[in-house]
């Protein structure tokens, strides 16, 4: 009997991973309805997206110097020969066509994006690369990472719509900034800000249910490690796996420091949980993005004498870049990472949300566990990002408002 339990769980997992699988491609899927195309909802006049400054973290990053025909990295900036656009190029030295690979990229999935949207109707580059020095001093149109647009019919009630599509094509910041056109930009291909997932350093810690502490790039399946219940109080949870593990890459790190010492290191897209006028333990909380947390903000630390967690106060924040990245997931969706609570999901702003969508990974690891109890720990888990966290980022960018995902984290996957 035991034997044919078993069986039944397994096959019952099986059917929830291929179902979830074949729900995520074009057309039906399995037993799903049709899709609907995602509503549009046109930028508003000098809107821009997302609301950050363009040369900050998180939009198109600072500024990396001007390129010229006779400097180094002339060699960064590709011409771009797409027949769907339309180059103004009124200086006839071809320079709007010049841009980075990555804008050269955006400009090309927009170009579709307008056809679809205005059959008969293409889009048009009135300012690409700039080597005259018409912008502003440190615009990025003097590397290539910025492009003025608008419509080959010039008609300017589809600028809304255009900019609105602009930021669906993956710009990584987009201002609907006169009357006459759309200002797009992008990061630098070499910043590290474009290669920002939601991960912990490696060398980030977290205490095992001995009381130990172990190295996030350490963990190994089964490990039970310091989390918090719905209610924010400290339990032990499983470790079950990395859905994105990179040893090698750089990349920068948000380091939020409290006013008692404690400080965490994660990345821009990670959340975060903060809590809200109370200083009780069991103050409403909740997750937002690391890049948000502000001075001021409270963050609940880990009191290892009275095995509680309790709300501190941000002091500071800067960044540092270090080398590896880890997005640990456990079974209760939280962690205490260096004595910090943090969620075990970023990009998305929503961690309930995202504690719902990975429950079929909980139901895999549970049946793994009850058939395979007695086994010992499997081996490291190898670098790359898991296929189902990979499946679950393309439903998102079909389901949810491009304001729900972190632009850094859409760079990474999308890359």
């Amino acid at each position: 009997m035991l034997l044919w339990t078993r069986i039944v769980l397994v096959a019952l997992i099986c059917l929830s991973l291929v179902s979830s699988g074949m729900g995520c491609g074009p057309g039906r899927g399995y037993g799903g309805r049709r899709r609907h195309p995602k509503k549009l909802t046109p930028l508003a006049y000098k809107q821009f997206i997302p609301n950050v400054a363009e040369k900050t973290l998180g939009a198109s990053g600072r500024y990396e110097g001007k390129i010229t025909r006779n400097s180094e990295r002339f060699k960064e900036l590709t011409p771009n020969y797409n027949t769907d656009i339309i180059f103004k190029d009124e200086e006839n030295t071809g320079a709007d066509r010049l841009m980075t690979q990555r804008c050269k990229d955006k400009l090309n999935s927009l170009a579709i994006s307008v056809m679809n949207q205005w059959p008969g109707v293409k889009l048009r580059v009135t300012e690409g690369w700039d080597e005259d020095g018409h912008h502003f001093e440190e615009s990025l149109h003097y590397e290539g990472r910025a492009v003025d647009i608008t419509t080959s019919d010039r008609d300017k009630s589809k600028y809304g719509t255009l900019s609105r599509l602009a930021v669906e094509a993956g710009f990584d910041w987009v201002y609907y900034e006169s009357k006459a056109h759309i200002h797009c930009s992008v990061k630098a291909e070499n910043s590290v800000a474009a290669k920002s997932g939601g991960c912990f350093p490696g060398s980030s810690s977290v205490t095992l249910q001995d009381g130990s502490m172990k190295a996030v790039q350490d963990l190994r399946t089964g490990d039970k490690v310091l989390a918090a219940d719905d209610d924010g109080n400290p339990m032990y949870t499983d470790f079950i796996m990395f859905i994105d593990r990179d040893s090698t890459t750089r990349r920068l790190f948000y380091v939020i420091e409290t006013d008692s010492g404690q400080t965490i290191t994660l990345t821009a897209s990670h959340l975060l949980f903060v809590g809200h006028n109370s200083t009780d333990t069991r103050e409403r909380r909740s997750a937002i993005f690391a890049s948000e947390v502000q001075p001021g903000h409270k963050v609940f630390v880990f009191d290892d004498e009275r095995s509680l967690l309790e709300s501190v106060t941000v002091k500071r924040i800067y960044t540092q870049e270090h080398q590896g990245s880890f997005a640990p997931v456990t079974v209760q969706g939280t962690l205490v990472v260096d004595q910090v609570l943090a969620s075990c999901y970023a990009v998305i702003d929503d961690h309930d949300l995202a504690h719902w969508a990975l429950a079929p990974v909980r139901l895999a690891h549970w049946v793994s566990s009850f058939l395979f109890s007695s086994q010992p720990q499997v081996s490291a888990q190898k670098d790359g990002v898991h296929w189902y966290s990979k499946m679950l980022y393309q439903l998102g960018t079909w389901l949810l408002d491009s304001h729900s995902i972190h632009p850094l984290g859409m760079s990474v996957y999308s890359s």
